[in-house]
């Protein structure tokens, strides 16, 4: 690859339209060569279902609460409020609901493939995976 395939992308969030996944949650993607960015918009009481994924997930919240089951069981909880972050590693089972309206910001590695095909029914159908 030479300096001239090389081209930088700059996005504007509040210039980007919202996809709603259902009535309670929506997003914003952005995506590089190997990372994913997403704005999340969780309404207070969004559940996200359990769920794993081969992509480790960092996830920030900038406003509002998330309480995260975390693990094949469940058992372990974390809240995780406005200015903290939670890193969830690869393939370990997770859920979400929120505390209060939401906007976190999450990040994958490497792109969350179901997220870019539409193929996220646990988001779309609130079905665990």
């Amino acid at each position: 690859m030479t300096d001239t395939d090389l081209k930088a992308q700059h996005f504007n969030w509040d210039a980007m339209p919202i996809e709603a996944l259902n009535d309670d949650i929506g997003r914003r993607l952005i995506t590089g060569t190997g990372m994913m960015i997403a704005h999340e918009y969780l309404k207070k009481d969004a559940v996200v279902p359990m769920h794993a994924h081969h992509n480790e997930q960092i996830t920030y919240v900038l406003s509002g609460a998330l309480r995260f089951k975390l693990g094949e069981d469940q058992l372990e909880e974390v809240t995780v409020r406005a200015g903290e972050v939670l890193v969830i590693p690869s393939n370990l089972p997770h859920s979400a609901v929120a505390l209060e309206d939401t906007l976190d910001v999450d990040v994958f590695n490497p792109p969350r493939e179901d997220w870019l095909d539409g193929s996220d029914a646990y988001l779309r159908e609130g079905i665990s995976k």
